[in-house]
């Protein structure tokens, strides 16, 4: 028997935490038809949040945890502690995935980790990809150019980013960080020997709003990348 966990922090996301809880729901469910004794968990932090998020998250057969911490870091990490605990399934078996409020995940987001799992991963980093309506067309095309299907270069996010329980425990889990707590989670996993597989087969769709949630997180990313793109050409010299 084996159990996946969905670890989800969330900072006044009323907008955007529905279409993510519906994404998480079609992949539990579609893990459950795949692996009908598979244990599933869904962990929301709820974050500080001061409008209506709660009540959209109460719409969803979720666990919730409300804290005041406004930190990721400590809303992953009580986030992976209850979810973890919640399920009687030894660590080696379980899975605990994350993802963030403002993220679409696919169908097969959950079963293509698990796949991975079985094949000896302890870490799964996945790729990212913005929402393409948010963007200009010059940076979505920008994007696309950028980013070779087939070809992931293994960036930290924690919008799309598993492990094993057991390693999770062994690296110390995830720091009480207000960002970059991912990245510092992966250099530790890395450091107890973790198996690391890097995908983008099963990308997940994030916002591409560029006020985001953390200071220099993904929103800030898309922020400097929009800047640089649709920056105006230069004049040039004499004009």
């Amino acid at each position: 028997m084996r159990a996946v966990t969905v670890v989800i922090p969330a900072h006044d996301e009323e907008a955007l935490i529905g279409r993510c809880l519906a994404s998480v729901a079609r992949a539990v469910a579609h893990a459950r038809d795949r692996e009908t004794d598979l244990v599933a968990r869904v962990v929301v932090v709820l974050d500080a949040c001061r409008d209506t998020t709660a009540l959209q998250v109460r719409r969803w057969a979720v666990d919730t945890i409300a804290i005041d911490a406004r930190s990721v870091g400590t809303a992953r990490r009580v986030g992976a502690a209850h979810a973890v605990a919640s399920v009687d399934v030894r660590a080696d078996d379980t899975w605990i995935a994350m993802t963030d409020a403002d993220t679409v995940v696919p169908r097969e987001w959950i079963t293509h980790q698990l796949d991975l799992m079985r094949d000896g991963a302890d870490l799964v980093l996945g790729t990212v990809r913005p929402d393409f309506a948010d963007l200009s067309a010059r940076h979505a095309a920008y994007w696309r150019s950028t980013h070779r299907r087939g070809e992931p270069a293994g960036n930290v996010h924690g919008a799309n980013l598993g492990v094993r329980a057991s390693v999770y425990a062994a690296a110390g889990g995830i720091r009480d960080l207000v960002e970059h707590e991912d990245v510092a989670f992966v250099q530790a996993a890395r450091a107890v020997g973790a198996v690391v597989r890097v995908s983008d087969a099963h990308e997940v769709e994030t916002s591409g709003r560029f006020t985001g949630r953390t200071p220099a997180g993904y929103a800030a990313f898309l922020r400097r990348v929009h800047a640089w793109v649709d920056a105006p050409p230069l004049a040039a010299p004499g004009a």
